[in-house]
C-alpha cells in the first residue's frame, strides 16, 4: 500500500499539544489526524456533489 500524504502540519500540532497540555505527541497521532481529515473531506465532497455544487463550503463539513 502506498504511503498516504500527511494533511496536517506536524510541528503545529505538536506545538499545540505541548502548549496546551504540556505533553509530547507521537508520530502516529499525525497519521490518525490526517486520516480523520480525509474522512471529513470525503464527506464534504459528497455533500457538495449531492447539492450539485463544484465548491465545498463550510456547510458541507458535518
Amino acid at each position: 500500500m502506498a504511503e498516504k500524504e500527511t494533511l496536517v502540519v506536524s510541528s503545529k500540532v505538536k506545538n499545540y499539544i505541548k502548549s496546551n497540555g504540556d505533553l509530547k505527541c507521537s508520530a502516529k497521532v499525525i497519521e490518525v489526524l490526517s486520516d480523520k481529515i480525509r474522512e471529513i473531506c470525503d464527506a464534504a465532497i459528497e455533500n457538495a456533489k449531492n447539492d450539485k455544487r463544484k465548491t465545498v463550503q463550510d456547510k458541507d463539513i458535518v
